[in-house]
């Protein structure tokens, strides 16, 4: 328990902003529940809607004028190769892709035959994905994201000297929360900034007090504290890989307070 004045909060509610896994019972959060009788609900905070192809067209990027492809996640796969569908664009066999990921690189084989193709792909952190990229500054590269993306990779493209082209294929948008009482949750569990801004698009006279906020990666984090909420449970960390992990440290500080 954590004692905040006079009152004694206790954690029995957790929501996190991400969809339920598909066996949650099997999942680490099943294991949170079994171990700390803790109810964990899953609501995705955001969605993903695809730009059209008339509104791609008005950006004036053109796919076949690119030699290579920058994929930082599954949903860019799927758009780009939905907008090259729509705008009957064909991709050439002489493509390569880069991909942030092993996992990235093998959804690939939805759209390609993997062995015909040139990939190329990281350990899932941007920083291990650049050293390569460098190794083929000849190419002419295309990033396909979100109209909500990382800042800290567009700077790492441009430090780099990367002859690149952004491309917003699809927006992140806050989903519509209306039938959920936030208030009725003693912890809220966020993955991205795209998450903290859907809570305020929803709930925008939010105020905090006794409920506990946890925020996985530093961009998220930074996101929960310019709203001037406050961080308890924090993730990744040396001891914390995952946000179940982080979450199941921090009960069980909790219970022995």
């Amino acid at each position: 328990m954590l004692k905040w004045g006079k009152q004694k909060v206790k954690v029995k509610k957790i929501l996190v902003s991400q969809p339920q896994p598909v066996d949650v019972e099997r999942s680490p959060y099943g294991e949170l529940t079994q171990k700390h009788k803790v109810n964990i609900d899953f609501r995705k905070f955001i969605k993903i809607e695809g730009v059209t192809a008339s509104n791609f067209r008005r950006d004036k990027v053109y796919i076949q004028n690119h030699t290579a492809i920058i994929f930082t996640s599954r949903n860019a796969v799927d758009h780009f190769f939905r907008i090259a569908k729509d705008m009957r664009v064909e991709i050439p066999d002489s493509m390569k892709y880069f991909c942030i990921s092993e996992a990235t690189a093998f959804y690939l084989q939805k759209y390609v035959q993997y062995r015909k193709r040139k990939i190329f792909n990281g350990k899932q952190n941007f920083n291990d994905l650049i050293e390569i990229i460098k190794k083929h500054k000849d190419e002419k590269f295309l990033l396909p994201c979100s109209d909500i993306h990382k800042l800290s990779l567009i700077k790492v493209l441009d430090t780099n000297k990367i002859n690149y082209t952004k491309a917003v294929i699809y927006k992140t948008l806050a989903s519509d929360l209306s039938d959920v009482d936030i208030e009725g949750y003693d912890l809220l569990v966020f993955f991205s900034p795209a998450g903290v801004k859907s809570l305020y698009k929803n709930f925008p006279e939010f105020k905090q007090n006794h409920t506990l906020i946890g925020a996985f990666g530093p961009t998220t984090i930074k996101a929960v504290k310019e709203t001037g909420l406050k961080v308890d449970v924090v993730a990744p960390t040396k001891t914390a890989l995952s946000m179940t992990v982080a979450i199941d440290q921090y009960l069980q500080k909790l219970n022995k307070k």
